[in-house]
């Protein structure tokens, strides 16, 4: 049997994104960053429900709209798992959505008042903080 794999995901009540959201977001970048690998078996909607004190409906939207995205897949009677993963997005889909994430990261910035180098450096320490786990 295997073993479950327990999600480090803290719902933040004032974000603007629905819960269900923040639980395909987060599992999407445990994933991306190799913290869930392959074949690694995720919590039932029950035990996350009951671990983040949610409604299981929420979870298993989240667990069904990554499964649906090819991020996890269901084991009828074994539970949800990572999926092998593939090329999500060609080349010019990735460019497209990283110049969106990246408009949205400046407007927000610019209303903040942040210096530029101030940005930048919380930038690369979130950013050094996330990727070091994939290559590990």
């Amino acid at each position: 049997m295997a073993r479950i794999h327990p999600l480090t995901i803290r719902i933040a009540t004032g974000d603007t994104r629905p819960i269900s959201k923040q639980i395909v977001d987060a599992v999407r970048v445990e994933i991306a960053t190799g913290a869930l690998e392959t074949g690694a078996q995720l919590p039932s909607v029950r035990g996350l429900a009951q671990q983040l004190a949610i409604n299981p409906n929420t979870v298993a939207k989240a667990y069904s709209e990554l499964t649906s995205a090819g991020w996890l897949e269901a084991r009828q009677g074994l539970g949800i798992f990572v999926a092998v993963q593939r090329q999500r997005l060609s080349p010019e889909e990735r460019d497209r959505r990283l110049d969106e994430a990246i408009g949205r990261f400046i407007n927000d910035v610019v209303a903040l008042g942040l210096p530029f180098a101030e940005a930048q450096d919380r930038l690369a320490v979130e950013m050094d903080a996330v990727m070091p786990r994939k290559s590990a």
